[in-house]
């Protein structure tokens, strides 16, 4: 099977550092590598369309955010299934995209709790709020597609 450019990067890199691990830890490696850039354009995305719906549309923020949370989600499940994920090719797809779907709606509402706790409560700038409900979600994001879609 070819290797793509991002298994090629990490194995080099561990290579180069004399770094040895086992094919399962360097499987995980390659993973997370990858669930970082594809969630690092998701950010961009949810990012830059918080920020269109927020300043130039003039949407309340949870609005906003919600909106902007839904157009990086689709990017993120067709980047996530063709790159990131080992999913289960026994599954069909329509279970796959169901719980990415169920997943996806408690990232969503974690997302708008933390913004809405970060920018009503403790009123830090929306987009500093989301940059930190971005990390805390991005962990819950990684930990329940890998468990629920592999």
């Amino acid at each position: 099977m070819k290797k793509d450019k991002a298994t090629i990067f990490i194995e080099r890199c561990l290579k180069a550092f004399h770094i040895k691990v086992s094919q399962k830890s360097k499987k995980l490696i390659i993973q997370i590598f990858k669930f970082g850039i594809v969630g690092g354009t998701a950010f961009i995305i949810d990012f830059a369309f918080l920020f269109l719906f927020k300043e130039l549309l003039h949407l309340p923020i949870i609005l906003a955010n919600t909106l902007s949370f839904t157009v990086s989600t689709i990017y993120n499940y067709i980047a996530s299934i063709a790159w990131v994920f080992d999913v289960k090719r026994e599954n069909n797809k329509r279970k796959q995209f169901i719980i990415f779907i169920v997943f996806s709606i408690f990232g969503l509402l974690l997302n708008d709790l933390i913004m809405w706790v970060l920018t009503s409560l403790i009123t830090i700038y929306y987009l500093l709020a989301k940059i930190v409900a971005t990390i805390i979600v991005m962990i819950f994001n990684f930990i329940t597609r890998k468990k629920f879609l592999e």
